[in-house]
Formats: C-alpha cells, sequence, structure tokens
C-alpha cells in the first residue's frame, strides 16, 4: 500500500501499512470521505508530525490523543492550531506552564511547526477526526499504527524524551524502554484537570537531558 509520508518514517513503518487493520482504516477513512463525511485534518496533513520530524531528528515526543474537530484547528499536530487561530484551552496552559518552568514570554502563538523542526514529534494517538465530533475515528486502527510508532522509536532511537499528558497517554509508558529514554508523567493540561498540570516542569528536565546525552536543546519559545 502507498502512503504518503516522509521516507524514513515510511521504510520504518513499511510493516504497518501492509497489515490488515492499516487496509481497513484507509477502507474506513474513504467511506467517510465518499459518504461526504467532513474530517480533520484535511487528508495532505494527516501525517504532517512524521514530515516535519523525520526518524533520525526525533528528540521529545508529546503525545495528544485525537485532532481538534472544529474547522480550520486541526493541521496534523497533536495541540497545535495554525497561525491566526485562537490558541486552545489546553495548548493556552502548556504556554503557562513554559513561561513558569522556563521563565520565558510566550507570544501566544498557537502554531508548534517550530518545535516540530527542531525534532518534537507532535503525534495524536489518533490522527483523524470527524468534523464536531471528538473521539470519532478512535478504535478504527489509528492507535494500532501510533503504537507502532512509539514502539519503533522506543526500539531504534536513543535518550528520547516522551511527555505523556493524562491517563491515555501516560498508559502508553509501557511502550517506552526506560532504561534507554526519560519518560515524564504528568496531568493533562486541559483546564478540567483543574490545575494538576502546573509544576511538572517537564520542559527544563527535557532540556536538560537532551544536553547531558550531548543534544541541542529545544527552544520551546514562540
Amino acid at each position: 500500500m502507498d502512503v504518503k509520508i516522509e521516507q524514513t518514517w515510511k521504510n520504518a513503518l513499511a510493516g504497518e501499512f501492509e497489515k490488515p487493520y492499516f487496509a481497513s482504516l484507509v477502507r474506513f477513512l474513504r467511506e467517510e470521505k465518499a459518504a461526504g463525511v467532513t474530517v480533520y485534518p484535511p487528508g495532505s496533513q494527516i501525517f504532517r508530525a512524521f514530515d516535519l520530524t523525520p526518524v533520525p531528528a526525533v528528540k521529545v515526543v508529546i503525545l495528544g490523543q485525537d485532532p481538534y474537530h472544529g474547522p480550520g484547528q486541526a493541521h496534523g499536530l497533536s495541540f497545535s492550531v495554525p497561525a491566526g487561530m485562537p490558541a486552545p484551552p489546553s495548548l493556552k496552559n502548556i504556554f503557562k506552564e513554559i513561561e513558569s518552568d522556563l521563565g520565558v514570554q510566550m507570544s501566544g502563538c498557537p502554531n508548534l511547526v517550530k518545535w516540530a523542526q527542531q525534532g518534537v514529534l507532535l503525534l495524536n494517538t489518533v490522527l483523524t477526526v470527524r468534523g464536531g465530533q471528538a473521539a470519532s475515528h478512535s478504535r478504527r486502527g489509528w492507535e494500532e499504527f501510533t503504537d507502532a510508532v512509539i514502539r519503533y522509536i522506543s526500539d531504534n532511537c536513543e535518550g528520547v524524551v516522551f511527555m505523556l499528558w493524562g491517563n491515555p497517554a501516560r498508559s502508553k509508558s509501557v511502550l517506552v524502554d526506560r532504561s534507554r529514554h526519560l519518560v515524564l508523567e504528568a496531568a493533562h493540561p486541559s483546564p478540567l484537570a483543574r490545575g494538576a498540570y502546573f509544576g511538572s516542569r517537564h520542559f527544563s528536565q527535557a532540556n536538560n537531558y537532551l544536553a547531558a546525552t550531548g543534544r541541542t536543546p529545544i527552544d520551546w519559545q514562540l
């Protein structure tokens, strides 16, 4: 099956694209399109996180759940929306935590492409969603695919920082070899967590770990 995705990821995940679950997932997405269902993000942006952060570049993985389901929001990167869109509540809280943790001033720009280009894989566990219906494409095969992504990084990369926020993301920690990588867990940045996310200091911890292992830290300031 020919999937349009960045070449290093295409090579890494070639086996997944040939599995029955992935064929079923592709068939489901085609049926949604044929039925006139609005699906986010646009098809060309479904694998954008991979296109912006090739395998050799991965330093940090930030794991989200599924794409934003409002018009113009989802563009293939977890927690990110295009410039000019209002920052969603969870992203606002992420920015507050960065300001507190690193002592920097965030501009409020909600487009996280700058992070992706520095090696932050902004990965959702589910890569598509119906417009206006959160979690509508869960349990269709995406979870199996993104679990394979996490396992591949764990097994084939060295010294990656995994930021796992909220119980669904934290449940993925079992896929990561903690002897080779840094796993940081916290509450979800959603306001529904009532501030439990604040004070986690994952951004400074990530940069300290990257520096200690001889790599350039991430410039988190936007």
